[in-house]
């Protein structure tokens, strides 16, 4: 039992109803399309039950997505993610998920999402190599770079990437929570998950990509699997595990000088570091400026205690069936992932808190610019 709660420590795996929580309205329009990649904190539809990562495979049953869609939308949240407040902040529909769309691109005018949740930002043949196979998804950054390139051969010139903006959810923590038992060094993992996704940073560039935000990894220390599976003594200054966020801050910053280096080779793009720790802390240090109450408690678990959290009962599973009262005041949702409150925290952070770097104004003032 152990064994398989370590593996799967870090498994994750992201409207607005005011002016305060959007770029400016003057700014909303200057993106025709979104392209949304990452893993389960984006993925809006491209897993469902039978096909997402075993110990949360119920993202199809209620009470997923209760809040906002009074359904299941395939979302693993109670409601909207961060993507999804993207899209309403640039007066865009919510993005339809690619394999929902593959058919017929014509069906996707405003973007696709091709996050999957569970996927990694190293390729799966490294996981197979090293007999690291239990509850890995098969479909990794280069996957949806994959589907990109193929929905861009189909979409034509209608792929419109000069009015594009380029949404790089959180990706890595995946390949972290695999390899946990493995005999594969962490350093080795780190650094071939943060050259892959530089890879493919690469490779939308090329493709022509002008404006891209890539966000960093979360505080996954501070999710209640975490929370219950490691040693009490392993604790930060906000109370989650240490050694988890310190795994997560190091991984953001080899990331960040990834992007500096694209920045120089790159001079006429647009890439933004949206920096997911330091909101995440932020609101973690103050959670009640915020409206939550509850910071480690899962809202749809079981188990009870500090967490709320059975890996063995997880939300949706039969019996888990009901979500707390008001996911409102809660940050975490099923133990791995985030309620619709904390994503549309986590949004204003990036829009308009300046945890966005450079900042949206400056994207979307260079987006305007190019227009001119």
């Amino acid at each position: 039992m152990t064994s398989v709660l370590l593996l799967l420590l870090l498994l994750p795996t992201t409207s607005l109803s005011s002016s305060s929580h959007s770029p400016s309205t003057s700014a909303a329009r200057r993106f025709s399309k979104i392209y949304a990649f990452g893993d389960s904190y984006t993925d809006t539809g491209n897993t469902h039950s039978a096909d997402g990562p075993y110990s949360f495979g119920y993202v199809s049953s209620p009470p997923y997505g209760t809040t906002f869609f009074h359904r299941s939308t395939n979302r693993y949240s109670d409601g909207r993610l961060v993507v999804d407040f993207l899209t309403t902040a640039l007066s865009l529909p919510f993005l339809p998920p690619y394999l929902a769309v593959a058919r017929n691109p014509s069906g996707a005018l405003h973007g696709v999402n091709f996050a999957v949740a569970g996927s990694t930002a190293i390729e799966h043949e490294f996981y197979v190599q090293n007999n690291i196979t239990i509850d890995v998804t098969p479909q990794s950054l280069m996957t949806q770079l994959g589907w990109f390139q193929k929905h861009v051969e189909a979409a034509g010139t209608a792929a419109g990437m000069d009015e594009a903006l380029f949404w790089v959810g959180e990706i890595g923590a995946n390949d972290y929570a695999y390899s946990s038992l493995s005999s594969v060094s962490p350093s080795i993992v780190q650094d071939l998950a943060v050259r892959n996704v530089f890879s493919f940073l690469e490779a939308l560039l090329n493709k022509g990509a002008k404006y891209i935000v890539v966000q960093g990894l979360p505080l996954t220390g501070c999710l209640p699997l975490s929370m219950t599976v490691a040693p009490q003594d392993d604790r930060d200054d906000i109370g989650c595990v240490a050694s988890v966020n310190k795994q997560s801050s190091t991984h953001n910053t080899l990331l960040l000088n990834k992007l500096n280096e694209l920045r120089r080779r790159y001079p006429k793009a647009v890439i933004s570091y949206a920096d997911y720790h330091g909101a995440h802390h932020a609101i973690m240090k103050n959670p009640a400026a915020h409206g939550f109450t509850e910071t480690f408690k899962t809202c749809c678990g079981s188990g009870g205690g500090a967490y709320n959290f059975d890996l063995f009962a997880t939300c949706g599973s039969p019996g888990v069936n009901k979500a707390c009262s008001d996911p409102a005041k809660f940050v975490n949702w099923d133990g791995v992932h985030l309620t619709e409150a904390m994503y549309k925290a986590v949004a204003n952070m990036f829009f308009n808190r300046g945890y966005c770097r450079p900042g949206f104004d400056v994207l979307l003032s260079s987006k305007g610019d190019a227009a001119k």
